[in-house]
Order: C-alpha cells, then structure tokens, then sequence
C-alpha cells in the first residue's frame, strides 16, 4: 500500500534529503557548492561537461514506453506533439529504442538545423522490451538509431535501464564501442539510465560516464529509493564529478500529474537542489507544455 506523506513527513523528508537542501514553505533553497541557478526552463544549460547545452526543460517521449512503442505513439500524436515542444522553445528531445520514438523525432524535426535540438537515445540490452530477441553491439544499434533520427550524429547514447550494482563490468564491451564511437564524434556523449540505487552508485564511480538518467521527486514514487534522502547524496556525487544529469520520474510517472499541488512540491524540490542539469517530462498533450513552462517559471519566481 502506498504511504501519503503528510506535510509535517514531507518537510522531514526534504529536510534529510541532502545538505542544504531545505523545503519552507513554498520557497525552496538549495546549498549544495556548484548549484546551478536556473532562471528560466527554455534557457540553454550545459550538460554536465560534456559540452553540450541544450533547454532545461526536456521533451520525454516514452512515458509507459515498451516494445517500440509510447503512450504518444499509440495515440498517434508522437510527431505533432514534438514539433510544437520544439515550436513553444524547447530543444532536448529523449527517445530510446524501446519507445518507438526515433521516426516521428526524425519527420517532426525535419527541415530544422540540426545543431539547433539536442537528441539522447538509449539502447536496450537485457531480454524483453523489443519485439526481436537478438542484442547487437552498440556500433550497429547506434547505425540504426541515426538512420531512424536521419541524423549523421547523435548527442548522447546511454545504456538503458541498468540495475545491476555490477553493469559497468558486465557492460564493458558496449562502453567500449561507444567510447570510440564518441572518440570518431558519431556520438558527443554516452551514459546509463539507472533503476536501481546501487547501479546509480556504479555510475557515479565510473570516469565513463558522460550523462545519467535519475529518477527523483520529493515522495520517492517511481524511485530507486522510497526515501530521497538516500538518492540525492548520490545525485551530488554525480553532479560534482562533473557528468550530466538528467531528473525524470518528477511526477512519478505519472502517479501524481492529476495533483496539482505535488507537481508543483515535486518541481520546486528538484530546483532547489541545485544537482539536476536538466529534468524531462513526458507530454501527452499540447496544453502541457505550457502548463509545465509556466508551472517551472512560477517555482523559479
């Protein structure tokens, strides 16, 4: 059974999470050293050091993605969708293979720049979560991946969905693929998107990492810990290591985007903390994308 958190639980929480990480209120104040400041969720940020800057505020197109397909895919509004997030100002776009993502990123975007919008994709390497059962090495997954965004390049590749506290030994040989496909600019930065807290650990102890995908809001829903006071010292490692964080799961996946209240909670503690480069969320609707924009500018205010 799910616990509610009271608010008296949820200022002890937040308190705990991480020092210097304080909810009052409604202001949030972040003390962590290096904290970004963001002043507005369409300005362009750096990504960790890889040298890439991209908007605050990302567009997720797999929210309850599986077997090459999306919440967005299946309602057939995919490419709509990801034009007009890229028309109101943003330019971080998150696919992965299993979201089924690539083709309508690629026609929604098309006749734009490319240096104009940043493209992370992510490549499944456990069993399941595709229709074919065969892995091949990132080399060819990220020649398809290009072919399938119409791009010469991509801007990150991660591994996706690493829970093993072990996966940087037993993801040696793909790490190594995509360390020379970087070396050969196919792609600017790799990484991992993590489900588990000692896999996250894995991560911030590895010089391979470039970008990391975290899941953190302030009621541990959807998280690799219930409680975040156990996450954010991590997320801190990661972030003062240098590497590029990327927060989702901020509503939960989706558990809470009918609360307005626990949005709006969730995105004040993620900025307070000051250790998130950039947060991605998954629209299923083009109101959302203002809603959310103005939800973020009213936390920064």
């Amino acid at each position: 059974m799910k616990k509610t958190l009271n608010r008296r639980e949820f200022i002890s929480r937040s308190v705990g999470a991480g020092a210097g990480t304080i909810i009052l209120g409604k202001t949030v104040f972040g003390a962590y050293p290096g904290n970004r400041s963001i002043k507005d969720p369409l300005e362009l940020i750096p990504l960790g050091n890889t040298g890439i800057k991209t908007t605050f505020l990302g567009m997720g197109t797999g929210f309850s993605g599986g077997n090459r397909s999306s919440n967005i895919t299946r309602a057939g509004v995919a490419e709509s969708l990801i034009r007009q997030a890229f028309e109101k100002g943003i330019r971080f776009f998150d696919c992965a293979d299993t979201y089924g993502t690539h083709p309508y990123t690629a026609a929604a975007l098309k006749g734009i720049p490319r240096e104009k919008y940043t493209l992370i994709s992510k490549m499944w390497i456990d069993s399941g979560g595709l229709p074919e059962p065969e892995r091949p090495d990132a080399n060819l997954v990220v020649d398809r991946f290009r072919k399938e965004l119409n791009t010469d390049y991509i801007d990150v590749i991660q591994i996706h969905c690493m829970t093993d506290g072990h996966w940087t030994d037993k993801q040696k040989k793909q790490m190594d693929i995509l360390e020379n496909l970087k070396a050969r600019n196919v792609i600017k930065a790799h990484g991992v998107s993590v489900h588990s807290l000692d896999a996250m650990e894995a991560a911030a102890s590895s010089s391979w990492v470039d970008v990391i995908h975290v899941r953190i809001n302030p009621f541990g829903e959807a998280m690799d810990k219930s409680n975040p006071a156990l996450v954010v010292p991590v997320i801190e490692k990661l972030h003062k290591s240098g590497k590029g964080v990327i927060g989702m799961k901020l509503i939960g996946n989706g558990s809470f985007r009918e609360d307005s209240d626990k949005i709006d909670a969730s995105l004040k503690y993620v900025l307070g903390l000051g250790t998130v480069d950039l947060i991605t969320i998954g629209f299923e609707k083009p109101e959302q994308i203002d809603n959310y924009l103005a939800r973020i500018r009213s936390a920064i205010a």
